[in-house]
């Protein structure tokens, strides 16, 4: 079996097995090869890296998936914490980071929803906010 990335005519690229590279080229001439995205047939190969397998006594670059986990579970437990004192304020979050900013509203920690277009104007009149790295579950909607 070889997998191939291949991208149609629309620019969509995917990933496809083939028993063989004659049997891309067979299946791609009879039409049988099509974009799963929008259908196209006009299918052709992607620029795609090679697959080398690491040397038998060398470690794989980079931390194991273990190691992402405990981090990402890291991540999450500290964020969780720091939004235990905080107070969510739904799609009013930008009106009220800002009416803090300005000095109409006592400060105090909150969280809530923001479109870009709220934060990148929010970053540009220079109220200090940041994305939160993991989605909140707005209390409502939680069990």
């Amino acid at each position: 079996m070889i997998v191939f990335d291949l991208r149609c005519a629309t620019g969509h690229v995917f990933e496809a097995w083939f028993a063989s590279s004659a049997a891309y080229a067979e299946q791609r001439e009879g039409g049988q090869v099509e974009c799963p995205l929008c259908g196209d047939r006009q299918i052709e190969k992607a620029v795609m890296a090679p697959q080398i397998a690491a040397k038998g006594n060398s470690k794989p670059d980079g931390p194991s998936p273990q190691a992402m986990k405990a981090a990402l579970e890291h991540l999450a437990q500290a964020q969780a914490k720091m939004l235990e004192k905080s107070t969510w304020v739904g799609t009013a979050f930008a009106d009220k980071a800002r009416a803090m900013h300005e000095g109409d509203a006592p400060p105090a920690p909150i969280h809530g929803q923001a479109s870009l277009a709220e934060a990148k104007a929010l970053v540009e009149e220079g109220v200090p906010v940041a994305p939160l790295p993991f989605p909140v579950v707005p209390p409502k909607l939680t069990n």
